[in-house]
């Protein structure tokens, strides 16, 4: 186990530094990047929306049940919420849910073209299929999951609003007062740590699992299931870690 552990991350340390060579042809791998771009980020931004607006609904309705004392103010539940979603919800929970949605995409869709041996018709061609399969989609990742995140904490809090508002929890008002109440700029760069950090993890996870896949379509199917489930564990190791750290 332990051996097989060094030969996958030895096996990946390599697999990154194939990608940094010289371009072939650089407007081909600027077509790409975009076509990724297009394919991570809008394409994710539906599952994006709708999770995120039930995150925030659900966080201040479950807030507000927990503070019953008559003491705290309301404006407190827009400040857990405001902090919950910047800090956690919308870096983690989205992350995870994108590693599911991109990470299988990701391995299958390499996986199939390794099977179906167009890799090896690419590499017959001279084509470094690292740097022209694998970058591209890394660096989708990085420059769009980001906005992703962004786009989450934003909709959560408006979600988390609009659930104060419409079960009468809490008014708008109240809701704006606690969202301006000591706000802290360095939970956005946190946050924002960590979705860059789940981005590289998302995509370069899958694209090794896919990328190296051997046999037909029930080890694509496998190697899509362990890229996913190789992708959350480290996401939330990487959570760990980056709180003990940066906190």
């Amino acid at each position: 186990m332990q051996f097989n552990l060094f030969y996958h991350f030895g096996k990946f340390l390599l697999m990154i530094k194939g990608m940094f060579t010289r371009p072939e042809n650089g407007k081909m791998y600027w077509k790409e990047f975009m076509h990724q771009c297009v394919e991570i980020g809008i394409g994710s931004l539906g599952i994006v929306l709708i999770i995120s607006l039930f995150l925030g609904a659900v966080t201040t309705v479950q807030t507000a049940y927990q503070l019953v004392s008559p003491i705290i103010p309301k404006a407190t539940i827009a400040q857990i919420v405001r902090d919950t979603m910047i800090l956690e919800m919308a870096p983690t929970m989205v992350c995870i849910v994108l590693g599911g949605v991109i990470g299988s995409k990701i391995a299958s869709e390499l996986g199939n073209m390794r099977v179906s041996e167009q890799i090896d018709a690419l590499e017959i061609m001279g084509i470094n299929t690292k740097a022209y399969l694998i970058l591209p989609k890394i660096m989708a990742a990085i420059v769009t999951i980001p906005m992703l995140v962004i786009t989450a904490a934003f909709l959560g809090i408006w979600g988390g609003k609009m659930a104060g508002s419409l079960s009468g929890i809490l008014s708008d008002e109240e809701f704006m007062q606690g969202l301006r109440q000591s706000f802290d700029g360095y939970n956005v760069f946190f946050a924002l740590a960590k979705s860059y950090t789940y981005s590289f993890i998302i995509s370069s996870i899958p694209a090794y699992y896919g990328y190296y896949v051997q046999g037909g379509a029930l080890e694509i199917g496998r190697a899509s299931t362990t890229a996913v489930v190789i992708s959350c564990i480290l996401i939330l190791f990487a959570d760990y870690i980056l709180a003990a750290i940066l906190l």
